[in-house]
């Protein structure tokens, strides 16, 4: 029987890499659970596939974390999140052993450390937990978010001066955040409507920002004698993540070849079929936001509005980062290509026995190849806000989805929040089809 070192890693590579089932697939029970609100299964199946995917165990723990935020514990979401988002600093370092390995399989061999939306937003959501306990940490939390994207923009820049992550728009969930926690303090008003001025550039549609700006510019807070109740909506079904059949373009091509000159690699062949690559899928559901009635004021009712669409900005990074994600594809392929061509040529050449074989194995290989649908199953489809300004002291407050018609989703959910003069009391609530998940948290007010 004729051995060769080639042959055996065409072999073992091919059977490695054929058969497995897609993220996407693996969590969508996950996901129906969730979105039904039924949160006890929805923590029980990513338990169960933390145990048999351990390597995934910190893009697991964000889904874990938005089960505990639904389920009322902003402690563990924060400890959660946090966590992946060390882990996820420390595997942004390339590990020369998994590029290797991912040339001769594909990118799920890759570590995961996030796509370049969730990390931006795994900040954002810190800040979110944060505000829910004690919010010492939130201000730097939303900080972070401006900081992490503008990184992730600034090291995708080319020698050729060229960035296809140029185009990435800014968060202004960030500088809401920030806008809203200088001004709490009744002093930095400048430094309020700065951040505020931020949000009405970064997100002119954003009706509420402009009315933020004037109130800080004016450098009143509330009302004498009112608070404010600042209400977060997580609304609908997020992005995920599925595999598409891509032709390659000539952008593509191009980023390839350059990919292969740096590696001193052999000129590209010819590739016409269809590359494999994961492909953002939006279907955000039916609700459209959370409108919040005071009972004391049943003929004021607020409407959340849009501060950050998230599938929208999932989808427009993996349009802008799709080139290169199929050129790294096209360079798996032509990698692939030259060791079945090498290892063939060295048991006989084409047409001999063991050359089929080297074929069939390197046919294998190639179509057992998958597209890397890894994502963050449980985020929201938009991050929404609301503003209360109520008279100081105990409210009952109704919180009741609606759709696109405008008509009640679900059940409506009483919370029990107090407005302190001249402070902010924070509500998250997270809404799909089935109405509320879970139960709304309202942070802890220290009058």
């Amino acid at each position: 029987m004729v051995r060769h070192p080639l042959i055996t890693l065409v072999v073992a590579v091919a059977i490695t890499t054929t058969g497995c089932m897609t993220h996407t697939l693996r969590l969508q029970g996950v996901r129906q659970a969730f979105h039904r609100g039924d949160l006890p299964a929805a923590k029980r199946l990513l338990d169960e596939d933390a145990k048999t995917t351990s390597r995934d165990a910190d893009l697991l723990a964000l889904d874990r974390a938005m089960v505990a935020l639904a389920d009322g514990r902003p402690e563990e979401a924060e400890r959660l999140l946090r966590r992946s988002r060390d882990r996820f600093d420390q595997l942004a370092q390339a590990d020369a052993a998994e590029t290797t390995w991912s040339a001769l399989t594909d990118d799920t061999a890759r570590a995961y450390f996030g796509e370049d939306h969730e990390r931006v937003l795994l900040r954002g959501l810190l800040a979110v937990a944060n505000l829910l306990q004690d919010g010492d940490d939130a201000e730097a939390y939303s900080l972070q978010m401006v900081e992490e994207q503008g990184r992730i923009v600034a090291e995708a820049a080319r020698p050729d001066g060229t960035n296809p992550k140029a185009t990435y728009g800014q968060v202004a969930f960030s500088p809401l955040l920030r806008g809203l926690l200088r001004e709490s303090t009744h002093r930095d008003y400048d430094d309020a409507a700065r951040h505020f001025a931020m949000v009405t550039a970064w997100q002119p549609d954003f009706r509420p920002g402009h009315e933020h700006l004037a109130r800080a510019r004016q450098g009143v807070h509330s009302k004498k004698g009112h608070g404010v109740v600042h209400l977060i909506a997580l609304v609908g079904h997020g992005p995920v993540k599925v595999e598409a059949a891509e032709i390659p373009s000539t952008a593509s091509l191009a980023i390839a070849s350059g990919l292969l000159a740096t590696a001193n690699r052999t000129p590209l062949p010819p590739v016409v079929a269809p590359i494999v690559v994961p492909r953002v899928v939006v279907a955000p559901g039916n609700v459209a936001g959370v409108r919040a009635t005071p009972r004391a004021m049943p003929s004021s009712p607020v409407a959340t509005e849009t501060i950050t669409n998230v599938s929208q900005m999932a989808k427009s990074q993996c349009d802008a980062m799709l080139a290169t994600t199929v050129a790294r594809a096209i360079v798996r392929r032509s990698v692939k290509q030259a060791a079945v061509v090498g290892a063939r040529e060295t048991l006989g050449g084409a047409g001999s026995l063991p050359g089929v074989a080297v074929d069939l194995a390197g046919i294998a290989w190639q179509a057992g190849e998958r597209a890397d649908t890894r994502c963050w199953s449980l985020l929201p489809d938009t991050i929404q806000v609301a503003r209360l300004e109520l008279p100081a002291g105990d409210h009952e407050i109704l919180l009741e989805p609606f759709d696109r018609a405008g008509r009640r989703i679900g059940r409506a959910v009483a919370i029990a929040a107090t407005a302190a003069d001249g402070r902010d009391t924070f509500v998250l609530v997270q809404s799909t089809d089935a109405g509320i998940v879970g139960t709304p948290l309202v942070a802890r007010n220290d009058p």
